[in-house]
């Protein structure tokens, strides 16, 4: 799933208006991946990691990130796709409401910031990603260019496992550029 999501469309609902962005880049977190949080099996934390595919997966990182998941195991059995990056396509000034200072290649250029700038908290964990609603997924607004993949970004275990996917060439991908050849 994580291969088939770049170049799909990321939609978030605010009463200010709508904020999209179209994916550039995921990292894929399968059932026994050391790396992946449902390893360990369920817990009340991880509990939407299980959700039948399509549900949105957040958790808080570092006590300072929230991080933006769909699951994409079958129901009862834990893995997601983490969105890594988007490419702004609308609502670049909602994105930007408290950040003005950072520049739009960036508004959602690395899992935190992309969540940051769909203002996603734990409220949205959980969601049904393709019933439509305040935080959904649709379908690609232009042809995707050649995927690339490579190691996951920021983990230790399981690093060396290629499940990072990203369009080649775009400027909102996230991570050095030696990792994005």
């Amino acid at each position: 799933m994580a291969r088939f999501l770049i170049g799909k469309t990321l939609v978030r609902e605010l009463p200010e208006g709508r904020i999209a962005g179209r994916i550039v880049e995921t990292e894929a977190y399968l059932p026994y991946d050391k790396a992946c949080h449902a390893f360990n099996g369920m817990t009340k934390r991880n509990h939407s990691l299980f959700l039948p595919p399509g549900h949105a997966y957040v958790y808080f990182i570092y006590g300072n990130y929230f991080m933006l998941n769909v699951s994409a195991g079958k129901a009862g059995v834990g893995a997601a796709v983490l969105f890594r990056a988007l490419e702004p396509l609308a609502g670049e000034q909602l994105m930007k409401r408290g950040r003005s200072h950072v520049a739009e290649k960036n508004l959602a250029r690395g899992p935190g910031r992309l969540a940051a700038a769909l203002r996603v908290t734990m409220k949205q964990d959980g969601l049904d990603l393709c019933a439509g609603g305040p935080l959904w997924l649709a379908h690609a607004v232009r042809p995707v260019g050649r995927i690339g993949r490579g190691v996951r970004i920021g983990i230790t275990k399981d690093a060396d496992r290629r499940l990072r996917f990203y369009e080649r060439g775009n400027p909102f991908v996230s991570g050095p550029k030696s990792l994005n050849a």
